[in-house]
């Protein structure tokens, strides 16, 4: 089993193949990424909680910690969370042990408007992705779902708002992804810090 001090700090041989960094960053960044095959194999309720562990400790603003974490893990709870993805979706993340929404209270507690709560989900996000990519689990993030049947199915109140769906499993065969996708199944690279980053104002 998997646990917090069993964390990788080589690049991973495919990773190693497909990317490399301008400047020195440690291997977890780049070991993470997104693959859309899935093994049946289990994420044990103890690697799931270290992961959400990790995300609930994310940065937030006033420390009001917004995020909220709907876990589907059973075969019953995976049905109705399959019935919220789209076709394309569907096709691959049906394999993930573990799937869950990543949601935030657009309120404070307080009552007030929280006008960060979608960029403190987005930093728990990240945090999943991270402790998840260091216990050698694969995470996919997922805007393609239905977000109103969500609402429906799950009984989430108005006042939450839902970002996405993660995948969460042991990354698997790409062979039995369907056609389009095998060949994309290879960790994706980045284009040069430049292009994103701009010192003192945007140039044109």
């Amino acid at each position: 089993m998997s646990n917090a001090n069993t964390f990788t700090t080589e690049l991973t041989p495919e990773v190693r193949a497909n990317r490399k960094s301008q400047y020195p960053v440690s291997p977890a960044f780049l070991n993470r990424w997104s693959p859309r095959a899935f093994s049946d194999r289990s994420v044990s309720d103890q690697d799931l909680n270290t992961i959400l562990e990790a995300a609930h400790w994310a940065p937030s603003s006033y420390n009001d910690q917004p995020w909220r974490f709907i876990v589907a893990k059973t075969d019953e709870q995976l049905q109705v969370f399959h019935e919220i993805l789209n076709e394309f979706n569907r096709s691959w993340a049906s394999k993930a042990s573990v799937l869950l929404v990543v949601a935030s209270d657009k309120l404070r507690a307080n009552g007030d408007p929280n006008g960060a709560h979608a960029f403190d989900a987005g930093a728990a996000w990240g945090y999943i992705a991270l402790q998840a990519s260091l216990l050698g689990i694969a995470s996919h993030a997922i805007g393609g779902f239905d977000r109103e049947k969500a609402r429906t199915l799950l009984n989430v109140p108005d006042q939450y708002e839902l970002h996405a769906v993660i995948a969460l499993g042991y990354q698997g065969d790409a062979a039995q992804l369907p056609d389009g996708l095998r060949e994309r199944e290879v960790p994706n690279t980045r284009v040069d810090l430049n292009q994103v980053v701009f010192e003192g104002k945007v140039k044109p």
